[in-house]
């Protein structure tokens, strides 16, 4: 499979599995359970979602728009709940348009940008990429372990249901 599909399979599991775990799964939580500190490395769901949504903006601007954000990862972005699950929501439907404009060589060269602490990085584009896929899927299975130890259903997450979702739709 050639990378720019991969990636854009990638990007269409990113964006399906964030609608799922917010529309699905967090949705209907208290607004307690929203805020209460959950265990988790930025403490609660609130905080948690607030970091996808920076993480993806971040990763986002230094891929899309050749631009480094320089924005602590703490950041809350969206003190109330339907603000930060609208602007993750939209966010995560951003690279899959974006992905479709690359050329194929473009997988193959380097991304270069500014970490938060003024660093020049200069790493490979591809592997690079899916560090920022990787990172919200390592964090979307944090909240999925949140709710199961709320007493709730997990999410079923897994690129494999997506793509067998895929393939009985062809």
């Amino acid at each position: 499979m050639q990378l720019q599909k991969y990636f854009a399979s990638l990007a269409r599991y990113h964006a399906w599995a964030t609608a799922r775990l917010l529309e699905s799964n967090l949705a209907p939580i208290s607004d307690d359970e929203w805020h209460r500190h959950s265990g988790l490395y930025f403490g609660s769901v609130h905080r948690t979602i607030n970091h996808l949504l920076v993480t993806d903006n971040i990763w986002y601007a230094r891929f899309a728009e050749n631009h480094s954000l320089r924005l602590p990862l703490d950041t809350e972005l969206h003190a109330d709940r339907e603000s930060v699950v609208a602007g993750l929501g939209a966010a995560v439907q951003r690279w899959s348009p974006w992905l479709a404009t690359l050329d194929a060589a473009r997988f193959e060269g380097d991304l270069v940008y500014m970490r938060n602490n003024g660093e020049a990085v200069t790493i490979p584009f591809a592997p690079a990429l899916g560090h920022a896929f990787n990172h919200a899927t390592h964090h979307r299975g944090q909240l999925s372990a949140a709710l199961t130890a709320m007493g709730r259903p997990g999410p079923e997450l897994d690129w494999v249901y997506l793509l067998q979702q895929k393939a009985r739709a062809s």
